[in-house]
């Protein structure tokens, strides 16, 4: 039977917080599944960083479609959550379900990956209280609303919670995250 992952992500995620995890993943041996508010096409964006601009900028992206609807996740059925940045955490952590999937995770200790604007959701579900994370940096005083204590780091890993502030961490972020998932929901 195949170890599941799941992604909870919507319109305005970051293309390559959503893409490069679901990818990697899937060439480890993991099955991944992205959920989305409703089964339907995705629209992601891009973000970058460009000289005169005092924050990121946002330009159209992938579109990809959703496997599952927040309110048919059964987390049981996932051994590991990955939570992408962007926009749409912004308005996702408003969501009584994403907030039930990531409480549930958090609750039973099975691993978490958040990256950039991602940790708002967990934020919102109870799960950064007494946590170590990193965020998109503008994040740094929600962090710690949240009660968390907020590094400055390119991966920062607090037991099965690892956590990057941007896609320029993905390496660092999806190495530390698979040290953890194999030990914690290993392939066979």
């Amino acid at each position: 039977m195949a170890v599941k992952i799941l992604i909870v992500t919507g319109d305005a995620a970051e293309s390559l917080e959503v893409l490069y995890p679901y990818q990697r993943l899937r060439e480890e041996g993991y099955e991944v599944h992205i959920a989305a508010p409703a089964v339907r096409k995705l629209r992601f964006v891009v973000h970058d960083f460009e000289e005169g601009f005092d924050t990121y900028t946002e330009k159209p992206g992938y579109t990809w479609p959703a496997d599952v609807a927040f309110a048919d996740v059964v987390t049981e059925e996932y051994a590991a959550v990955v939570v992408p940045g962007g926009r749409a955490p912004e308005y996702l952590r408003n969501d009584p379900e994403v907030r039930r999937i990531l409480a549930a995770f958090t609750a039973s200790d099975k691993p978490v990956a958040q990256i950039c604007h991602g940790p708002l959701i967990t934020a919102a579900s109870g799960g950064l209280a007494g946590r170590r994370v990193t965020a998109y940096p503008a994040l740094e005083l929600d962090m710690k609303a949240a009660g968390a204590r907020y590094e400055d780091s390119e991966a920062v890993v607090d037991g099965t919670l690892v956590s990057a502030r941007a896609w320029p961490d993905h390496p660092a972020w999806m190495r530390e995250f698979l040290k953890v998932l194999r030990a914690k929901a290993p392939l066979a």
